[in-house]
């Protein structure tokens, strides 16, 4: 029998004894450091692990999950250049598909209130419901495009009231804007030649947009064959609510020179004007070499129509951006504008200025005799006098300058004027100097005022009135001419008041020339109601301004006068640029103000 192993009395009493099948090794971080503590609180030693009882895996087995991928330092790290990419092609893609879908859903709200808002103000028609009134109207042109155009009835009379030609250019500005901004909202990009949304009258015709023009029959069998339309036209109605006379002619001028510089045909239109007919003052202007367009072809607005009419109340559709190119010129733009506009003004006036066969023989010969009186004889010496013309503008125009605004430059101001201009053409010394006081004692004011008491002024005692044809008469000439034609076999003869012109040209004295006291109106213009008597009076009041204007510009070395009236700067233009501007025969003693044209 085999000796028995007994282990009770070895020295290892206390030996643990394990299943021989089942041989367990605790790994050395399990129970690492599990019998230290912390050297202190701050220590990196220390760590949380003696809490934490889950054994880590075997080294010997593979993970289950892939060991994190370290971060990479820098920027470059963070973000790889395949996912960048990969962002922006996505963001881009949304951000477009996102302005396509807003852009199609703003289209499909704005349309129709943008159209209702139109069709309310300006109906959106077809040319079977057409306005009976002139006014822009909308059209719907080829892919839904909004356009715009001017309806004016064919049997509408010409030329249109001031207050429709007012109106109608208000509101194509209106219309002109609106389209413009429809048309933003279409994505669509308009010219900055012009509005690109305005068709004119021909081309609304072809498209059917507005009824063609009914043919009309030949009034004769052997009528002569009708010169052809003009391509472009420009006619100036004189017409307006201001009586004076003058800005009406700058006006005229200036369009003029515009449609030349435009290759426009130019007409006048004399049917409401309150001086009666144009060829009463002045003589026909040149005959286009074609004829006139349709009358309701003929729109106020826009500024690019193909047949522009203008007036007093449509000025600034015309001369509102009559600007020059800085690039071109050396001057300063102020000065560049006004030479501009200036040159306009020129050329209307050598075109257009030509009065009467009798008024322009009058001035012919008055003026002869004016220069006349300034020649020096042989004897005396070689240079003549100085013909100094004065022009008073009194009445409804007061001065621009603060100090006399509410009264009129004094009398005594011309004249001292006049005189140092007299003086400083004659001032020399030495052996000129008898020839200088002939040519002074030669020299002499040539007046000219709508006030009939400036001419009895002690300060023109010895000067020549302008004209003599046409003068307007105070009251007390007037009542010295009544009571020597009166008939002396009646004691008490009923006479109407009697009202001069004391005082200058007001505009109520001019609209009621010709009536009785009893019916006198403010009435403004011509017409059937005016009576041929008013229109023969105001007309002979223009005559007298047109006189006088012509004898001071033509007889005149040096003019004096007023920025502030019209005549003043007409006389500017008629003396021509170099004379006024450059010589300084142009004198203003009203401020520091220089020329200007069309004040709007």
């Amino acid at each position: 029998m085999p000796p028995t192993l007994d282990l009770s009395r070895t020295a290892h009493s206390k030996m643990v004894i394990t299943t021989p099948r089942i041989n367990l090794r605790r790994a050395a971080s399990y129970n690492h450091n599990l019998d230290r503590g912390p050297l202190s609180s701050t220590s990196s030693r220390f760590s949380f692990n003696h809490l934490v009882f889950s054994p880590p895996p075997s080294p010997g087995l593979p993970s289950l999950s892939p060991p994190p991928r370290r971060p990479s330092r820098g920027l470059v790290g963070l973000v790889r250049p395949s996912k960048l990419i990969r962002f922006t092609v996505w963001a881009f893609g949304f951000f477009f598909m996102f302005y396509v879908i807003s852009s199609i859903r703003n289209h499909s709200k704005a349309g129709p209130s943008w159209s209702a808002q139109l069709r309310q103000q300006y109906e959106t028609v077809s040319q079977q419901d057409l306005p009976d009134f002139p006014t822009p109207i909308v059209v719907t042109a080829k892919r839904g495009r909004a356009r715009w155009t001017v309806s004016i009835p064919q049997s509408a009379t010409f030329p249109l009231s001031t207050t429709q030609y007012s109106d109608l250019s208000a509101r194509c500005r209106e219309v002109s804007g609106k389209v413009r901004s429809l048309q933003s909202h279409n994505l669509a990009f308009g010219s900055d030649s012009g509005d690109s949304n305005f068709i004119d009258v021909q081309e609304a015709q072809k498209a059917g947009y507005l009824p063609g023009l009914a043919a009309k029959t030949s009034k004769a069998s052997g009528e002569l064959v009708r010169k052809p339309v003009c391509d472009k036209s420009l006619t100036f109605v004189l017409e307006s609510a201001d009586a004076g006379l003058g800005k009406a002619l700058m006006m005229l001028w200036t369009a003029y020179g515009l449609a030349e510089e435009e290759g426009r045909a130019f007409f006048i239109d004399d049917t409401r004007w309150a001086y009666g007919k144009y060829g009463d003052i002045f003589r026909p202007p040149p005959v286009p070499k074609c004829s006139a367009p349709p009358s309701h072809e003929i729109l106020p607005c826009p500024r690019q129509a193909r047949h522009l009419v203008v007036s007093a109340a449509t000025a600034d559709e015309l001369f509102g951006n009559m600007e020059s190119d800085p690039s071109t010129s050396s001057e300063s733009p102020d000065l560049a504008s006004r030479k501009a506009e200036y040159k306009l003004a020129r050329q209307g006036y050598a075109a257009l200025f030509r009065l009467n066969q009798e008024d322009g023989d009058y001035v012919d010969h008055r003026v002869r005799e004016l220069m006349a009186k300034r020649i020096v004889p042989k004897t005396r010496g070689t240079q003549n006098g100085l013909a100094v013309g004065v022009h008073v503008r009194r009445g409804d125009r007061h001065p621009l300058e603060f100090q006399y605004r509410d009264s009129y430059i004094p009398l005594n101001v011309y004249t001292e004027v006049a005189r140092d201009v007299i003086e400083g053409k004659f001032n020399h010394s030495g052996p000129f100097g008898a020839e200088d006081t002939a040519a002074k004692q030669h020299s002499f004011l040539i007046v000219a005022s709508d006030d009939p008491m400036v001419h009895e002024s002690t300060e023109f005692s010895g000067s020549s009135p302008a004209q003599e044809r046409i003068r307007l008469a105070s009251k007390q000439a007037i009542q010295k001419a009544k009571a020597d034609s009166s008939d002396r076999r009646f004691m008490h003869k009923y006479v109407d008041d009697t009202f001069g012109w004391e005082g200058g040209f007001f505009a109520p004295m001019f609209w009621n020339l010709g009536l009785p006291t009893s019916s006198a109106s403010d009435a403004k213009g011509s017409g059937p109601a005016t009576p041929p008597e008013t229109i023969r009076l105001r007309s002979l009041v223009g005559r007298a301004y047109m006189l006088d204007l012509a004898v001071l510009a033509d007889a005149s070395d040096a003019v004096i006068c007023t920025a502030s009236a019209v005549g003043c700067r007409l006389l500017a233009v008629m003396m021509g640029w170099d004379s006024a501007m450059d010589e300084g025969n142009w004198v203003n003693i009203d401020g520091t103000y220089g020329w200007k044209g069309v004040t709007r």
